[in-house]
């Protein structure tokens, strides 16, 4: 089943945030860890959940940022300031985007425009969640075991959404904290998510296709468990190559970016469930999909004006 509401996902493993920003606490005995960023305007929502779930805030000893787009490391700052003995974690290219100073103020702005969105930046000020730069202190790369109390991470390096995507394998739990590197799954509907290289996307679907996965954790629309959670995987490979196909057939039909990412982002948009990402939202991940397919062609890119 898909859970989207806060609370426990596993024995050891609670959900928090909203559904459409979540992350997650996980409980490894003496000590836990916070996977995911999340975005600053769920500040005031976590720290009630914080208190609601008798969180033991003093045991968390690592943030873990799985990849360095604004929605998924919005709340970190925040989350440092009140556990300043967390070390935050992320991978190198994720280390590298957040030290550009030019990363950071998108980071900022984006997040910005949430909370204004919400009618939070007076609250933002006065409890400290307005975002600022981010420290990564750990460099996470492919093969790390990182511990956590009596259980321990894998890491993978799963490039595709982004440049700088990293996924968590908790083998006690067989637990996947994929975030997008996965999709994104709303109810019954799948978006393959491979914005940044939908090549690397696809091979990085594949490639956490082989673990042993019940449970799969996004940090968009919560976790799935049960026999979701375990053919998940499964069917995000035959849904990221039905929306291959699509990419491919309209640009040998148009020759043209700007044309197939019209004719993208309308499939798009009236295929997304209400709810799910905003319209220019999927506009924008339809045009970086075709361009990495255009790139793909050998073909010059046009655009058509």
């Amino acid at each position: 089943m898909q859970r989207t509401e806060p609370g426990k996902v596993t024995d050891r493993i609670i959900l928090l945030g909203t559904r459409e920003s979540c992350f997650y606490l996980v409980d490894g005995g003496e000590e836990s860890a916070v996977i995911g960023g999340g975005m600053a305007y769920i500040a005031p929502e976590v720290v009630k959940q914080l208190q609601a779930f008798s969180v033991n805030e003093r045991k968390i000893k690592r943030v873990v940022i799985l990849h360095a787009h604004f929605d998924h490391c919005g709340l970190v700052p925040f989350m440092k300031r009140r556990w300043p003995w967390a070390v935050v974690a992320a991978s190198p290219r994720a280390s590298e985007l957040l030290s550009d100073p030019r990363v950071s103020e998108s980071i900022r702005d984006m997040n910005r425009l949430t909370l204004a969105r919400a009618g939070l930046e007076r609250a933002a000020k006065e409890m400290g969640f307005d975002f600022s730069a981010i420290k990564v202190e750990e460099v996470l790369r492919e093969g790390d075991r990182v511990p956590c109390g009596d259980v321990s991470f894998e890491v993978l390096e799963v490039p595709g959404h982004s440049s700088c995507s990293i996924a968590l394998y908790l083998p006690e739990e067989k637990a996947l904290f994929a975030s997008d590197a996965a999709g994104v799954r709303y109810g019954d509907y799948y978006m393959a998510a491979g914005n940044s290289n939908f090549d690397l996307f696809q091979r990085s679907l594949e490639k956490m296709s082989r673990l042993d996965v019940e449970v799969l954790l996004g940090e968009h629309y919560g976790a799935l468990d049960g026999e979701e959670g375990r053919g998940y995987l499964r069917q995000a490979m035959e849904e990221a190559g039905k929306t291959r196909a699509l990419l491919e057939a309209s640009y040998r039909r148009t020759g043209d970016v700007e044309k197939s990412t019209a004719e993208i982002a309308e499939v798009f948009v009236s295929e997304a469930p209400e709810g799910f990402l905003p319209p220019e939202v999927l506009r924008l991940v339809a045009g970086q999909m075709v361009r990495h397919i255009a790139k793909k062609a050998g073909k010059p890119v046009i655009s058509h004006q």
